[in-house]
């Protein structure tokens, strides 16, 4: 068995790191502007240079963006959102629908399975904005809140690592909903399917959850098609 040496964390890696764990932890949130370089050289402990070679990969990896003139801004949540929006925008909209199909069929069974309580407040709410915005005609507010209802459903899972990616994925996946949103504009029949889909969750059907996902899955991918 072969052993390799152990290799020591550099000094810029620990503050890439640490940078890493204040963005995702919220503590700087997207849009705002990190403090100026020798603040952070000071919070750090590190030189100028170590400084600067962490945030250049940092922007690099797209999770900051350095302004001229104005400073340096968090333009991501973590490096997981970065590399799975790069990925769709390379995607067509069928290969978006076909994995979404498959995360959200997987997240409602799970959801009709472990939802809580406090699950099912969520849902009901972001369900009653889907029934406002349909009512109005409002394609901006249902796209919001059928992405809410979505998320709320993915939390209702208490998977995490399926909470985390379908989080990461909603800001590429509003594109998606935007446009599907716009192609079927029949919000009523939409609305409809998502009700079933709440009150299977509701229910603790399974079965019917995933039905409901594949129902309104399916006739995106039928529209889709028919513009191809």
């Amino acid at each position: 068995m072969n052993i390799s040496k152990i290799k020591r964390v550099s000094l810029v890696d620990q503050v890439i790191s640490q940078m890493e764990a204040l963005i995702e932890s919220g503590e700087w949130q997207v849009g705002d502007r990190i403090a100026p370089e020798l603040e952070l050289m000071e919070q750090f402990a590190v030189s100028r240079n170590t400084l600067r070679e962490a945030i250049r990969s940092l922007v690099h990896a797209g999770l900051l963006q350095t302004r001229q003139g104005s400073g340096t801004f968090v333009c991501s949540s973590s490096v997981l959102e970065v590399a799975l929006h790069r990925r769709i925008q390379q995607s067509n909209l069928l290969e978006i629908l076909e994995v979404r199909h498959a995360l959200e069929r997987e997240a409602a069974q799970l959801a009709a399975a472990r939802r809580s309580k406090k699950d099912l407040e969520q849902l009901k709410t972001y369900l009653s904005a889907c029934q406002e915005a349909a009512k109005s005609k409002d394609h901006e507010a249902y796209t919001e809140a059928d992405i809410q209802l979505h998320k709320a459903i993915a939390e209702a899972t208490h998977n995490h690592l399926l909470i985390d990616l379908y989080d990461h994925m909603t800001v590429s996946l509003q594109d998606s909903v935007h446009h599907l949103v716009e192609i079927n504009s029949c919000l009523e029949t939409q609305l409809h399917i998502h009700s079933q889909l709440v009150d299977a969750i509701i229910n603790q059907d399974r079965e019917q959850a995933m039905a409901a996902v594949n129902d309104y899955m399916t006739q995106f991918k039928i529209d889709t098609e028919k513009l191809s």
